[in-house]
């Protein structure tokens, strides 16, 4: 029986798991689905340029580069003597760019992780909540059942509900207090 049970409560959890999963899931590419035409482009940018064929081919073309004009390959003439002024000028142009794609997507998913990060908040704050009133709940029946066993001294900060607003004063204060010392 307890075999049983097990076996049910796992393929529930497996069930739940699997709703919140294909819920992320949809919300990704709804997500993906929003992204404007600059965004995609920038996002295709960066994730080439953070990519080994990136540095295979920057490679491959510097090398290149740097090899025709030291004259060690004599089929080619030298177009961009050292210290390679032309070379250096393009590579900063490059650089340039691919800071600004980069900055583009960071922002992006900064957004969205700002977004993720406030929902975690409202989920902690719900379920912090729920906790509350359970203990309570459990306090009250306790209580009725003449359970006095193992009072904590706590229990009466633990019924409150939290205030955000004064968690982040408090966080805020300590920081303060000992950036001052």
């Amino acid at each position: 029986m307890e075999r049983n049970r097990r076996h049910v409560n796992e393929s529930e959890l497996n069930n739940l798991v699997r709703r919140n999963i294909e819920t992320l899931i949809a919300v990704r590419e709804k997500v993906e689905r929003r992204k404007t035409h600059q965004e995609m482009v920038a996002d295709a940018i960066t994730r080439f340029a953070g990519s080994m064929p990136f540095v295979y081919i920057h490679a491959l073309l510097f090398g290149g580069w740097i090899l025709v004009n030291m004259g060690i390959v004599p089929a080619i003439r030298a177009f961009d003597p050292f210290p390679f002024v032309m070379l250096a000028m393009i590579a900063s142009v490059e650089a340039i760019f691919l800071s600004t794609f980069v900055l583009i997507s960071q922002n992006r998913m900064q957004a969205l992780a700002d977004k993720r990060a406030d929902l975690d908040l409202q989920i902690n704050l719900l379920a912090e909540h729920e906790v509350t009133r359970l203990i309570c709940l459990v306090d009250d029946i306790a209580r009725h059942l003449g359970i006095t066993n193992g009072q904590d001294a706590t229990l009466d900060e633990l019924k409150k509900d939290v205030r955000p607003e004064e968690v982040i004063a408090e966080i805020e204060r300590v920081a303060r207090d000992r950036s001052d010392t």
